[in-house]
């Protein structure tokens, strides 16, 4: 829809008396959803009476609906930000700069046509989103993580840090976690590659979800902890609160920030060992970054098996070494080859999850610690994701295999009563020998 050559300037009028008709009538903007209903009707009305005075410069029906939005966007929400966050489909919003907003969708980024009027426009929205929190950014505090109120996770960063402009980024969830079924019929996971995680979440196997920045490991962490008997009580840790677990029995910790005095930080380290007061059967770390990775495997291997993390890596190789390394970050005092024997013992698999060019994100290798020797951790993958090529519309074209071998605990799934099939690990080829044999 074309607008009218006075629209920014009469929004910004308008915008200016309904801030002082609130502060007038002493009109509060809530958190909470009903109050805010109501207030945005009363303020719907003081837009509406302004604009009838506002003669000299008359709107179409169409245009007053949109004028109104916007300024009700403004005024209450994220401004342009707001009919973005009411698209489900978005999976990710990024500002990064007044007049360039970036949006991922179906794993792919593209450049929208929303755009914030200057950089004080995007200051008044981080600042909107941080304040209820007891939280602030500005030169003194130019960086700030938050969540909002659907879950989503923000980030903002200002100048200096960010030389061209303030930045923001939101990462969104979906409202209602995938299932398997879903992320089988997305292609991101095989059946049998389900039937074989659900049955070692039952069996209380350590599991480690490694992959890059927006391959999905959340989304996969809340998929797996569904596997978990509703009869146990779960504990989780994280610096976000993103995980939506379906079980009664679950309670969530989440880090604290220092305040605005700089003061009452509690971080992931000590909540992991917090936690471990609280009677788990299972401990479920959100992301594991630092030196909270000694206290995470220590729990492994103190009875509380079948715990869940995630970890930024590209490899399975690549997550046991980051593991190693974020342990000495803890100022572990052991040689090197006790803290590969406590990994190798406290770890059993490590699922490995990437994001492809087209978008898709898939789990590309499913890998057993088996052991250590000569001073090296083994893994073998049980399970790995090969790709083939490209189809005509650009989607990656593969397929999910077994590469021969069950797992060395193969034999605890019978001895607790599963019945897993020695069949799901067979090659394509193993299964036409045998059939021909």
């Amino acid at each position: 829809m074309d607008v009218p050559p006075f629209w920014e300037e009469l929004k910004q009028k308008v915008h200016r008396n309904v801030v002082t008709a609130l502060e007038t009538e002493r009109i509060k903007i809530s958190d909470d959803p009903a109050a805010n209903a109501e207030t945005r009707k009363k303020v719907d009305g003081i837009i509406n009476g302004l604009l009838q005075k506002e003669a000299a410069t008359p709107l179409t029906r169409e245009q007053r609906v949109k004028f109104i939005n916007e300024l009700l966007d403004e005024i209450m929400g994220l401004g342009p930000l707001e009919e973005l966050m009411r698209d489900p489909s978005v999976t990710e919003i990024m500002v990064n700069s007044f007049d360039k907003v970036y949006i991922e969708k179906a794993g792919k980024l593209t450049l929208t046509k929303y755009k914030f009027r200057n950089d004080e426009q995007i200051m008044q929205v981080m600042k909107r989103i941080v304040a209820p929190l007891g939280r602030r950014i500005d030169e003194s505090v130019p960086l700030v993580d938050a969540r909002l109120k659907d879950g989503s996770r923000v980030n903002g960063i200002i100048p200096p840090l960010a030389v061209s402009g303030p930045t923001l980024t939101i990462r969104r969830f979906s409202a209602k976690p995938f299932t398997d079924s879903e992320l089988i019929k997305k292609g991101s996971i095989s059946q049998t590659g389900v039937d074989f995680l659900k049955a070692c979440v039952k069996l209380r196997k350590d599991i480690i979800i490694s992959g890059g920045t927006g391959t999905g490991k959340t989304t996969f962490l809340n998929m797996l902890s569904n596997y978990i008997p509703e009869d146990e009580r779960i504990v989780t840790v994280e610096d976000t609160a993103e995980l939506r677990l379906q079980q009664e029995h679950w309670v969530r910790l989440e880090s604290k920030p220092a305040n605005i005095e700089g003061k009452g930080e509690v971080g992931i380290r000590e909540l992991v060992k917090n936690c471990l007061r609280m009677r788990p059967d299972r401990i479920i770390v959100g992301e594991v970054r630092s030196a909270e990775a000694l206290d995470m495997l220590q729990a492994m291997n103190t009875g509380h098996e079948g715990s869940l993390a995630t970890i930024h890596a590209n490899t399975p190789r690549d997550a046991l070494t980051r593991l190693e390394t974020m342990c000495l970050m803890a100022g572990a005092d052991l040689p090197v080859w006790a803290l590969r024997e406590m990994i190798a013992s406290a770890v059993h698999m490590i699922v490995q999850l990437t994001r492809f060019s087209d978008g898709t994100r898939k789990i590309t290798a499913i890998t057993e610690i088996t052991g250590r020797e000569e001073n090296q951790i083994l893994i073998h993958d049980l399970f790995r994701y090969h790709q083939t090529g490209m189809d005509e519309n650009g989607k990656v074209v593969g397929y999910f295999t077994a590469t021969g071998d069950p797992p060395k605990f193969f034999k605890d799934f019978e001895t607790h009563g599963m019945s897993i099939p020695v069949e799901m690990f067979w090659t394509e080829e193993q299964r036409k020998q045998r059939a021909g044999g």
